[in-house]
């Protein structure tokens, strides 16, 4: 019997299972923006390195700040290589479209979560722990998930990132449970199944469109859900 739950944010909470890098470039196709997934690959890379090494994002950026943020320097890198050749109206019109289409996505989708997670709280305490940048309790409070989680432990904090499994260590330690009753819930096979089971918890893996199509040993995690609501 599970006596907590340890969640993922991003993949997890916030965009169904989906890899965030998948969910970008979705957007980007709806809004006809004439570059190559491999192109766009390469910026968002160049994207995550930038804001994963380079203290960008602020401890007061919202959610919608940050993603304001990622899509800005995507963009930059797409028209510094040539991939992407706009007026300055038209990359400011592209980024602000896509941007309040991603947000109102994101909006909808941590609604749904959240009602799933109260379920789940009133009889389980629950921690968050995430690759995050500093800011991920004004994001929770942004989406009215502050309040459910006993603790956060995020990578940019703790000075420890996934998939090392010690930061699920720390997860299990806030919760005051052994390992084994604890079941961690994530979207990454990588960063979340496996690091959570070499911590000796219990995992649910939400599998959802992933950043490559690789395919995984679905017998390694306890259990495997395609929605939040299948926890209930």
């Amino acid at each position: 019997m599970t006596k907590g739950f340890i969640f993922d944010y991003g993949g997890t909470i916030d965009t169904a299972g989906r890899h965030w890098g998948k969910v970008l470039w979705h957007a980007y196709c709806r809004h006809e923006i004439p570059v190559t997934e491999e192109q766009f690959r390469e910026a968002y890379v160049h994207a995550e390195r930038t804001l994963g090494s380079q203290p960008i994002i602020k401890p007061d950026y919202t959610f919608y700040k940050t993603l304001e943020t990622k899509l800005r320097i995507e963009m930059e890198y797409l028209m510094s290589e040539g991939y992407w050749n706009v007026s300055e109206d038209e990359y400011v019109r592209s980024h602000k479209d896509i941007l309040e289409d991603l947000y109102e996505g994101v909006r909808q989708e941590t609604s749904h979560s959240r009602e799933v997670l109260t379920k789940i709280n009133a009889g389980h305490p629950m921690v968050l722990v995430s690759n995050f940048y500093g800011n991920i309790g004004v994001v929770l409070k942004e989406f009215g998930l502050d309040k459910l989680f006993l603790q956060i432990i995020e990578s940019a904090v703790v000075g420890i990132r996934k998939p090392d499994p010690r930061i699920f260590t720390l997860g299990v330690e806030a919760l005051k449970f052994n390992p084994a009753d604890v079941t961690v819930v994530g979207d990454s096979f990588y960063k979340d199944i496996v690091p959570a089971k070499k911590a000796g918890c219990k995992t649910i893996w939400f599998k959802g469109e992933g950043w490559t199509d690789e395919k995984y040993d679905e017998t390694i995690p306890d259990k495997v859900i395609t929605d939040l609501s299948q926890l209930l």
